[in-house]
């Protein structure tokens, strides 16, 4: 008595455990063609930097089952740390952008109003947290520094206007950098004034909401991988 065709498994000797480990090629290739498919993106288009590398990690660790590394979540983890520390958390800001970190200094305690000398004060907490982004392990990032005020014109004879002095201060803070052995080819500073507001300076009436302004006026330290700048 015969029981199923001659292509049957029973009928050409197979057995069933020479099929147990089949699925393991199928989900190497399918994770590889994901990967593949994710770095053609990055390719052709801005990519979300953090997602990419959280999408990465994931797929690798899925298959080789290894821990990866994180440098963007790493880097946010050990200025976090330095922030704690020193307990400044009050006027010193982290997070993130689709970038990379977004670390951000209040105005108000690193500088006198109308001005951009950085206080003596607020020199240690930069020193510090810029050691930290000097360490080997993130010299593959680079460093963009951003002057933002609020919509309060300012005419001086040393700042005509809110660009002048957003300008200033990102270039002091750059200056600073470089001063404490950051490379040059890692920074540049942007002066933005008062064209990207936190929150509205302003109710629709017009009326000054001084928190908001306050809120606004701030220096953003961006950093984010190389090939993302």
């Amino acid at each position: 008595m015969m029981f199923g065709g001659g292509g049957s498994k029973w009928s050409s000797g197979e057995t069933e455990e020479d099929d147990t480990d089949s699925w393991v090629v199928t989900f190497a290739d399918m994770s590889t063609l994901l990967l593949a498919f994710f770095i053609l993106l990055a390719s052709i288009s801005k990519v979300d930097a953090v997602l990419f590398e959280q999408v990465k990690a994931g797929i690798q660790e899925g298959v080789g089952k290894r821990e990866v590394k994180k440098p963007i979540e790493e880097l946010k983890k050990d200025t976090g740390e330095v922030i704690k520390a020193l307990q400044v958390e009050d006027v010193v800001g982290l997070g993130q952008d689709q970038d990379g970190v977004v670390i951000e200094f209040a105005s108000s305690a690193f500088y006198t109003p109308g001005s951009a000398d950085i206080r003596a004060e607020a020199l240690p907490v930069l020193e510090q947290i810029i050691a930290t982004l000097n360490e080997p392990r993130y010299q593959g990032f680079q460093i963009e520094v951003q002057g933002h005020t609020d919509d309060t014109p300012i005419n001086t004879a040393q700042f005509p206007s809110n660009w002048e002095l957003a300008g200033a201060r990102a270039t002091g803070v750059l200056r600073f950098m470089l001063d404490q052995g950051v490379s040059k080819e890692r920074v540049l500073a942007v002066s933005y004034a008062d064209v990207a507001p936190k929150v509205p300076n302003r109710t629709p009436e017009g009326q000054a909401i001084p928190l908001n302004q306050e809120l606004n006026r701030r220096i953003a330290v961006r950093i984010f991988p190389k090939n993302q700048f």
